[in-house]
Formats: structure tokens, sequence, C-alpha cells
């Protein structure tokens, strides 16, 4: 019988690539909700939120790049309504 040793660093891997997942569909989540409500404040997070995700390595680099976006998005629509309206809100 052949007893092998398992590597306690692969369970800690696993946790950082399913930590880096989650990561990556927050920032899609909360930049994709930040075009609606809160771009000040939901923009930046999904922005750090995804570049986290990225540098950790996540297998769903399409959802930490959507993120990206969307929070640059995000950042881009406040700019523009802050500049047309002289206000940080929406105005319907």
């Amino acid at each position: 019988m052949q007893l092998t040793a398992t590597s306690p660093t692969r369970p800690a891997a696993r946790r950082r690539g399913r930590d880096a997942d989650g990561m990556a569909v927050a920032s899609f989540v909360l930049g994709l909700l930040g075009l609606l409500v809160l771009n000040l404040f939901l923009g930046p997070i999904a922005i750090v939120l995804a570049a986290l995700a990225l540098k950790r390595g996540t297998t769903r680099r399409g959802r930490a790049f959507l993120g990206l976006g969307l929070g640059v998005a995000d950042l881009v629509i406040l700019a523009v309504l802050t500049q047309t309206t002289n206000t940080v809100s929406w105005s319907f």
C-alpha cells in the first residue's frame, strides 16, 4: 500500500481560485448595477474587484473584463451627467 501525501497548498489554491471567480462575478454584477444607481461608488468597486480577480488568475476572465468595462462605463456616465446637468444624480 502506497501512501501519498497531499500538498497543503492545493486547498489554498482551489480556494483562491474560487475567491477570484467570485470577485469576477461580483465586479460584473456591481458594474451592471452601477449603470443604474450609485455609479460613484459601484464603478470603482467593480474596477478594483475585476483587477484583483484578473491578478489572482480567475477562470472567468470574460466576466472580469466585463466588470472592468462596466466599472469604467459607470464613471464615464457619472462624468457626462456631471457635465451636462451640473449634478451627481439622475434627473427624469
